[in-house]
């Protein structure tokens, strides 16, 4: 398990809301290895969740590099373009990776966000998830990129039906998997008070939103809402790795 965190200091007044956050992995109740990686800046200005997949290490070393690609952003730079550019930069250190290892299947989804100016942006791809909680509910800033949602999205089936579906877990996008990777936005202008996780699907797949909710409602610091997601994955008995980052902001 990794325990990075984060707590930014007050330097004087500012008209934005300063980020304290809290990261937390776990390879979950069923798997051997943790295929996740989590980026928690100690500025608290960037957050990543990657997971991983393919045999033999891949999908550990594909996470990894993500990750480590988005750790090179710099404070200042255009958050959008950034994190496009690092996403796009790391797709294709995964692809060499792989074929440096022989790899047929080797990449990572992605879940980043840039806290720049006040605004969240958010990049991702695949079904790693990012979430704001506001005014007592949650919201889902993220859309899935898998055959399931694309399926909801068409109108083939309903919510209903997509909760346990047998290709739930069948991704439509990820980076390392094509020569070329898409990449969603998403910005969100901040206020003192919202609550943001960023998490693996090995967090939703088990804990139904309205838990997932009911727990970060919870008046806790984000290292403790972490913990807490984290045991309610493991009760529900978390086949999959866990990862979730809580990033509270505070009056500046």
């Amino acid at each position: 398990m990794n325990l990075p965190t984060t707590v930014v200091p007050r330097l004087g007044h500012t008209a934005f809301p300063r980020p304290e956050g809290h990261a937390l992995t776990h390879r979950g109740a069923v798997r051997s290895k943790n295929e996740d990686a989590i980026l928690a800046d100690p500025t608290g200005i960037l957050w990543a969740v990657a997971d991983g997949m393919g045999g033999h290490e891949g999908g550990a070393i594909a996470a990894d590099l993500v990750v480590d690609t988005l750790a090179d952003i710099a404070d200042d730079a255009p958050p959008a373009e950034a994190l496009e550019d690092a996403i796009e930069l790391a797709n294709g250190r995964i692809r060499a990776a792989a074929g440096s290892l022989g790899a047929r299947t080797m990449g990572a989804t992605v879940v980043a966000l840039f806290i720049s100016q006040g605004i969240a942006h958010v990049a991702w791809a695949g079904d790693s998830r990012a979430y704001l909680l506001r005014g007592g509910r949650l919201r889902l800033l993220t859309h899935d990129h898998t055959v399931v949602q694309d399926m909801v999205d068409r109108g083939e089936l309903g919510l209903s039906e997509a909760e346990g579906h047998p290709e739930a877990h069948v991704i439509t996008r990820a980076v390392g998997a094509a020569s070329e990777i898409e990449v969603d936005h998403a910005a969100v202008p901040l206020l003192a008070g919202d609550r943001l996780l960023l998490c693996s699907d090995g967090l939703p797949r088990c804990v139904y939103a309205q838990d997932i909710e009911a727990i970060l409602l919870q008046p806790d610091p984000a290292q403790t809402i972490c913990q807490a997601l984290l045991q309610r994955a493991l009760a529900e008995g978390a086949p999959d790795n866990v990862s979730v980052i809580v990033v509270d902001l505070r009056v500046g």
